[in-house]
């Protein structure tokens, strides 16, 4: 079906795999393509109920973008290339199930942006993460330097923007970019027992925390305020009268989704 991706449902855990191991699963239209297309497969398939997106191999999650793309495009095409990148990471980024990015190796440039746009990210020891696009003569382009900033502080950001350096795992942990650092052997299995923990709540609610914390940062939005009609909006739900009761009555909880 994919490309550029393999895919996997286990459990109700969607694996995605950029797989371009040749050229360290760099982003190139095709990947940009078929991420779209699985983002939308996620949405739409009510099996799902999270998502795991990591990089094939054990060097690369995404090293960057394709800049051999990039050669001899204009000011136009180049801003219609990020504004594409920019949508398709919005959709990760606000998808109603959760998504962790699992990163294997290097996160560079657009590799990065991708797994900033993941509602959150556990790293392999080996893990390297940077936006080096200065080297280049450009910026991130797919939201990197809004995220990068709201992820790790102004300060930080703007010295990896500027320097075009990398920081490795531990950094990462230190600066608050990742949850967890472990070794590479047990990053899908640490990433699938956090999104077995996460799936077994009530998924309306879940939802909603996605859309609330992401609020914080969207100006259009009042984030307040979408806390109090989503949090209005869960009494209306079988999930919270099910939550309710099996608090109440001292056992687990069988969340269906209502």
């Amino acid at each position: 079906m994919y490309q550029t991706l393999l895919t996997s449902l286990e459990n109700g855990i969607f694996t995605i795999t950029i797989n371009r191991p040749d050229k360290l699963n760099a982003l190139n239209k095709q990947v940009m393509l078929d991420l779209n297309d699985a983002i939308h497969e996620v949405e739409a398939n009510a099996e799902i109920k999270a998502v795991i997106l990591t990089g094939s191999g054990q060097k690369g999650f995404v090293a960057g973008a394709d800049i051999s793309e990039f050669v001899g495009l204009t000011s136009g095409e180049g801003m219609d290339l990020a504004r594409r990148g920019q949508e398709i990471f919005f959709k990760f980024e606000n998808c109603s199930k959760p998504v962790i990015a699992a990163v294997n190796g290097f996160a560079l440039g657009g590799g990065c942006e991708l797994a900033m746009a993941c509602h959150f990210r556990i790293a392999a020891e080996n893990a390297k993460f940077g936006q080096p696009e200065v080297n280049l003569g450009l910026i991130p382009g797919y939201g990197g330097t809004q995220r990068l900033v709201q992820l790790i502080g102004k300060g930080r950001a703007l010295e990896l923007l500027m320097t075009g350096g990398m920081i490795d795992a531990p950094t990462a942990l230190q600066y608050g970019l990742v949850n967890y650092v472990v070794p590479q052997e047990e990053l899908i299995a640490k990433a699938t027992g956090l999104l077995q923990t996460i799936i077994a709540k009530a998924p309306l609610a879940i939802s909603r925390c996605i859309q609330a914390a992401n609020a914080v940062f969207d100006h259009t939005k009042d984030g307040y305020k979408q806390e109090l009609e989503a949090f209005g909006d869960c009494f209306n739900t079988e999930d919270m009268k099910e939550g309710a009761a099996a608090f109440l009555e001292k056992r687990k909880p069988n969340f269906i989704g209502k």
